[in-house]
């Protein structure tokens, strides 16, 4: 493919991403995205098992966009960066305050655990305490992210909320994982005469209720009420194990510890402190106490049930 010079950078920090014009239409479009992947985040094994479960997804009819094949390949490399080219979808986010709208989407997040179920990653980690939480917490600590005068706070409330997290996956009990999309919220979804899923980067062995708790806002009467309209379509398709709903607060606390870890881990990157000006200041680590206290408040009550509380 032969681009026509214009290219315009899309919100991605993980990765980079770009929007290509081509100077000869291809039979996918006049216009690919191009994803460069970020070094030494994943093995080429993982990146091809994530291209390999889209591709899995897309031969039953569930609309995701995954990568094209040229020549039998999906991940390309140049001077020592791998990349992938996807087709240009356009569309806008779905509308998650919409009752239908969130059983379409419980629908089709269900026909993709239903794949996912049929057999693990070999090379994709899973969800769990140790990767989200105590790994972030601990290198935010041995970094000194946090200022010295908020440490002894944030430590304490986050070893607090780390404590709570295990109690509530002791309280779930077993359960199953499946191939999950991983970072299942609104930006990765594209309307289009329907849903259609994007950037599987994140995918993972994880709970089910992990693709479907981002979609939930509001107070614990809305909440459950949206999840009923989710569960509705999901298990059209998958069944789906109302155990998990004991995770989503945990859930929800990992990704908040999960996040920051994440920021620092990546603050050398010129493009972070210029899209994350206010990271690291003061305000910010008072806010994540403030948070993660409210967190441990959330995970002490009953988990939101299918009708009201568990």
């Amino acid at each position: 493919m032969r681009g026509d010079g214009r290219l315009v950078a899309l919100n991605s920090y993980e990765n980079r991403v770009y929007q290509i014009w081509l100077e000869t239409p291809a039979q996918f479009g006049a216009i690919v995205v191009a994803k460069f992947y970020r070094p030494m985040r994943w093995t080429t094994e993982a990146i091809l098992e994530e291209h390999s479960f889209t591709a899995e997804l897309a031969e039953r009819e569930i609309p995701v966009v995954c990568p094209l094949a040229f020549k039998g390949e999906t991940l390309h490399s140049f001077e020592g960066y791998q990349f992938s080219v996807t087709p240009r979808l356009s569309g806008r986010p779905p509308e998650l305050d919409n009752t239908d709208t969130l059983t379409w989407m419980g629908r089709f997040i269900g026909r993709i655990h239903a794949v996912g179920a049929l057999r693990p990653f070999a090379h994709r980690p899973s969800i769990s305490v140790e990767s989200f939480g105590v790994e972030p917490r601990q290198y935010l600590l041995d970094n000194d992210f946090i200022p010295s005068d908020l440490r002894p706070a944030w430590e304490s409330v986050s070893a607090m909320a780390i404590e709570h997290i295990r109690h509530a996956f002791e309280r779930a009990g077993e359960y199953k994982t499946v191939r999950l999309h991983g970072d299942c919220h609104a930006s990765n979804v594209i309307w289009n005469s329907g849903p259609h899923f994007v950037d599987f980067d994140d995918c993972r062995m994880g709970p089910a209720v992990q693709d479907l708790w981002m979609m939930l806002s509001g107070d614990r009467t809305a909440m459950s009420q949206q999840m009923r309209a989710i569960v509705a379509g999901y298990e059209d398709f998958c069944e789906f194990d109302d155990t998990e709903l004991q995770l989503i607060e945990a859930l929800r606390t990992l990704r908040l510890i999960h996040y920051s870890g994440w920021i620092a881990k990546r603050w050398l990157d010129p493009a972070f402190p210029a899209a994350f000006p206010w990271f690291n200041t003061q305000r910010y680590w008072q806010d994540r106490v403030l948070e993660l206290r409210e967190q441990i408040s959330a995970m002490q009550e009953p988990a939101i049930g299918l009708n009201g509380a568990l």
